[in-house]
Parts: structure tokens; C-alpha cells; sequence
């Protein structure tokens, strides 16, 4: 059974609270930022039968619970006394919040690869809620269009970077973890979300699958991009750059065509052949392509 620290409990209570009444649905996490509330389906005979999002009444169905009555959130917290933080849900109205996700623990500068996006694609990023997590990342708050859907997304953007969209959460500013506690950088508590720069909502958006692959000339600047980006990896980013690299070329659907461009670019790093080939073979399977 969890331990229950009363004082994180009634803290982590009072600050989703305080989220909901700017509008920010949510729910309680435990320590491990998972939500508090297990699923009352966990014991059901029938794996196969539909997901349940909360129709059953009962609660338990992680994000779908989420609420800004408080009424509710106190009855959410009351059934999970060992909750020590809440996530508030991306993507609902009013604010469609879009969690960018900034991390420190792959070994990559997730800061500057978001720079040198604003900057090649010509965007600003705009004043808006900044939330520290104890590991030494940080959480910028977006607002979305509200007929947009911006799903969640891992590394996609650039190596260290994620995306929290429709159907995820972000870890709300108070929380206690087992690593810590996630807090407001200074100056941005009291900021709404900003709207996310129209050119960053269109890299947020996965690109149109195609069915045929175009021809190895028709890789162009695009795929040259890619290579030039694995080239430039330091010591400790070269898998992590060679893996984002192919999952684009693939999503492009020029993955089997960069392959060899790609591997070269790798073993000029410092890679092995066979740990280029390991690496671009997990990106294919991962875009759900045939390696």
C-alpha cells in the first residue's frame, strides 16, 4: 500500500485547485506522475471489450477523469489520499494546452534544438508559463487552435524533446515526486498560455503518410538535412540523433533510399556499422515500416 503524506496530499489538493480555476482540467498523480486512481476495469474478464474513458462512472480512467469542478477534484483526492500531485490535461477547452517538454536526461541540449527549430523555421517562441521539473527540464505551455488536434509525441520534433497533446497531461507546478518537486520558473506563474506560433503548430502535426517512395534523387535538401543533423552529433547524441533522423525519413518516406547516406554519417561519428543499422532498423519499426 502507498504511503500517505497528508501534507503533500492537502498541497497538491490546494494547487490543483488552484489550476482548475484558471480553467485547467485535472487529476491527481502519485509519486511516480502516474494518476492516483488505478482503472476499475483492471479485473475485467474481457481484455478485448471497449476502452472505457469514464462512461462507467466510476473513476480510474487516468486523463478522462480530468475536471475543473471542484467539487469533483476534491472527490477524485479523497479516493486517492496518497496522491502527492495532479496532471492537468492537454488539449480541452479553454486553453487546448500543448506541453512542450524539454528534456535534460537523454544527454541531448533539448533547449538549444528547440532554438535552432525557431530559428530555421523563422518563429518566435513566446512569453508563457514555464514549469522547472526536478530533473533540470522544463514544460512550456501552449495554447492550440481550438479545432487542431495536436497529438502526443516522443523525440519527434528534435532528440529531447516531447510533446504532451490531446489525450495526455503535464505534471502541474507543486507537485512532489519521487525526485522532487515540479515549480513555476519565476515570472511565469501568473502568465496564461501563449498561443503556439502557427509555424510550430505545423512541425507539431505528424506529416501525411504516403504509400510510394520517391526515387533516391527525389531525397533532396530535406534529406540532406537529415544527414547534415546526424553529422553534427556530439559524443552521447549520436544514437539518439541517428534514431530521431530515420523516423523522419521514414515518416517522409524517404527512409529507404537515406538508409546508406545515413549509416555513412553515423560511422563518421563513431558508431559501428552494425550499431547504425541496429539503431535505423528500431526507427523503421517504430514509423511501422519494414526495416
Amino acid at each position: 500500500m502507498a504511503t500517505i503524506d497528508r501534507q503533500a496530499t492537502t498541497l497538491a489538493l490546494a494547487h490543483a485547485l488552484s489550476a482548475a480555476e484558471r480553467g485547467l482540467a485535472v487529476i491527481p498523480l502519485s509519486r511516480t506522475k502516474l494518476p492516483a486512481l488505478r482503472s476499475p476495469h483492471r479485473d475485467d474478464p474481457d481484455p478485448s471489450a471497449r476502452a472505457c474513458h469514464g462512461a462507467c462512472g466510476r473513476p480510474g480512467h487516468g486523463v478522462y477523469d480530468a475536471t475543473t469542478d471542484p467539487r469533483r477534484i476534491r472527490e477524485l483526492f479523497a479516493a486517492a489520499p496518497w496522491a502527492t500531485g495532479y496532471g492537468i490535461a492537454c488539449g480541452l477547452h479553454p486553453h487546448h494546452l500543448i506541453g512542450i517538454d524539454l528534456d535534460t536526461k537523454s544527454g541531448t541540449d533539448s533547449s538549444a534544438a528547440l532554438r535552432e527549430l525557431a530559428l530555421r523555421h523563422l518563429f518566435t517562441l513566446p512569453e508563457t508559463v514555464v514549469v522547472l521539473t526536478p530533473s533540470g527540464g522544463r514544460h512550456l505551455w501552449l495554447s492550440g487552435p481550438p479545432d487542431v488536434v495536436v497529438p502526443n509525441s516522443a523525440s519527434r520534433l528534435a532528440p529531447g524533446i516531447d510533446v504532451r497533446g490531446a489525450g495526455g497531461y503535464l505534471v502541474g507546478p507543486g507537485s512532489r515526486t519521487e525526485h522532487g518537486t515540479y515549480r513555476t520558473a519565476p515570472g511565469t506563474a501568473q502568465l496564461p498560455p501563449a498561443p503556439c506560433p502557427p509555424a510550430l503548430l505545423r512541425l507539431l502535426m505528424p506529416p501525411p503518410r504516403h504509400a510510394r517512395h520517391p526515387t533516391p534523387a527525389s531525397t533532396g535538401r530535406h534529406g540532406e538535412g537529415l544527414v547534415h543533423f546526424v553529422l553534427a552529433a556530439h559524443e552521447g547524441q549520436r544514437n539518439t540523433r541517428l534514431f530521431w533522423a530515420a523516423c523522419r525519413a521514414h515518416e517522409n518516406g524517404i527512409g529507404p533510399d537515406l538508409t546508406p547516406a545515413l549509416i555513412d554519417a553515423a560511422i563518421r561519428t563513431g558508431l559501428t556499422e552494425r550499431e547504425a543499422r541496429s539503431t535505423i532498423a528500431s526507427a523503421a519499426r517504430m514509423t511501422g515500416q519494414r526495416p
